[in-house]
């Protein structure tokens, strides 16, 4: 064996969780093409062939099996030591925060001016996404989450609760009766949610011409005037295309959820914006906007 580069096993592991070179590049942001070259690289390091090539997958061979215990146990003290050494570190650099889509562009985004104000050396990357970030893997820092992880080894605090109402474009709903409104909702994966599943009892079996997984799609499709649907308050409260129906009113409130892990809340700087973040959002204002 010669010539090993350890950094090669991430690439390994990456493409054995994904299962298939672009799944494995979209995870390490890199090209297909950068991954299949490291794991030929690691493959010609260890004189063993790791990878079944087949068509839409590349599948473990015996001989890659035997490795994937190692490398894996290598990748935990590898993140392990990233952890102590985030905790370690001073009072500046970056931190990186995961939060859902509409959550990242409406509710976080525009309060960071206070952050920014009282943590002038760090850097702020805020990532909005759907899925949850693995923070044991530091894909984030923080995250802001919409229901609390069942993880043990996670921390987790509440950070704002959020209130949901039915709203309508002004003019749909002036040309519209209510026995006659559609409805804008959540598609299929999405349909376990509180505010869906009272938005089909209130439709009651009325058509939804529109449904999508996607918050901001369905707030521009009531903005569009196609329907009626249950959005956040923080997010259409204040437009002037939409009105807030008082009947029926909508009960759903969820609670943003500040998760960390352990080892990270140590670091002074992510220390420093968890609590930023959890004095932002006690803020009167900041609950009204959200309430």
């Amino acid at each position: 064996m010669t010539n090993l580069n350890w950094n090669d096993l991430r690439y390994f592991l990456a493409l054995v969780d994904s299962g298939s070179l672009t799944a494995g590049a979209r995870r390490l942001k890199v090209e297909h093409t950068t991954v299949a070259r490291r794991i030929e690289a690691l493959e010609e390091a260890l004189g063993l062939r790791l990878f079944e090539r087949l068509q839409r997958q590349w599948k473990l061979t015996p001989e890659g099996e035997n490795l994937l215990a190692g490398a894996r146990r290598l990748e935990q003290e590898a993140l392990a030591l990233e952890r102590t050494a985030a905790g370690a570190a001073p009072l500046a650099g970056t931190v990186r925060i995961s939060a859902p889509p509409v959550i990242a562009s409406h509710l976080l985004v525009p309060q960071l001016g206070f952050l920014r104000q009282r943590l002038p050396g760090i850097a702020l990357e805020v990532v909005g996404e759907s899925r949850e970030a693995n923070l044991t893997r530091r894909e984030a820092d923080i995250a802001l989450r919409l229901s609390r992880p069942s993880a043990a080894e996670l921390a987790v605090r509440p950070l704002i609760e959020i209130g949901y109402g039915l709203y309508g474009a002004k003019t749909y709903l002036a040309a519209t009766a209510q026995d006659a409104w559609d409805f804008i909702g959540y598609e299929e994966s999405l349909l376990a949610t509180p505010q869906q599943k009272w938005l089909e009892k209130i439709a009651a079996g009325r058509p939804f011409p529109l449904r999508s997984n996607d918050l901001s799609s369905l707030y521009q499709a009531v903005r569009a005037g196609l329907g009626v649907s249950a959005l956040p308050h923080f997010l259409a409260r204040g437009d002037r295309l939409l009105k807030l129906l008082a009947a029926p009113a909508c009960p759903v409130v969820l609670t943003v959820w500040l998760v960390m892990h352990p080892e990270v809340r140590r670091s002074p700087r992510i220390r420093a914006v968890a609590d930023g973040l959890i004095e932002l959002f006690g803020q009167d204002s900041v609950k009204q906007l959200a309430a």
